[in-house]
């Protein structure tokens, strides 16, 4: 029955990853039980079309022992030419009521958080994509050494409809 079931789920993934017209880019990596403060996940990928606006996500799954409603990252993107956009981002991870946000059907919760929509690459070539959070406590200047609850960061590159 075990065999059957995971039989399953495993064509139904196969079958819903198949059917992803939209996507481009799509990779994760796993962070470990903490994400630590300095350590920054790092994305590389070749973009030869200008002309096409993409979506840009980040994708995070965190699970029950994320401790806070939000989520600061620092998000750099570099482009061939070696010019770095940086931008400041912040994302609501939980309800007000504490439940998390994302979809899931277990502790684990996976979030498709937009980073830019409708954007054209301006220079052919190869990107990267670098993430590292920037959590803070209230009322304290510097970040969350370790941030619990996260376990993988991925980035994801999709045709705009």
């Amino acid at each position: 029955m075990i065999l059957r079931n995971s039989l399953l789920i495993f064509l139904l993934v196969i079958l819903v990853v198949s059917c992803d017209k939209k996507r481009v880019f799509d990779h994760y990596t796993t962070v470990g039980k903490t994400w630590h403060k300095d350590s920054i996940v790092q994305f590389s990928f070749d973009q030869q079309d200008t002309l096409t606006p993409f979506n840009l996500f980040l994708n995070l799954r965190n699970n029950k022992n994320y401790p806070y409603s939000n989520l600061f990252l620092i998000v750099e993107l570099e482009d061939p030419k070696q010019k770095t956009m940086v931008d400041t981002l912040e994302y609501i991870m939980a309800n007000p009521d504490g439940t998390l946000l994302g979809s899931g059907f277990s502790d684990v919760k996976e979030s498709k958080l937009y980073y830019k929509e409708k954007y054209r690459f301006k220079t052919p070539g190869k990107y990267t994509l670098r993430v590292q959070h920037a959590v803070r406590n209230t009322g304290k200047i510097s970040g969350v050494e370790t941030l619990e609850g996260i376990l993988d960061v991925g980035f994801r590159i999709e045709l705009t409809e």
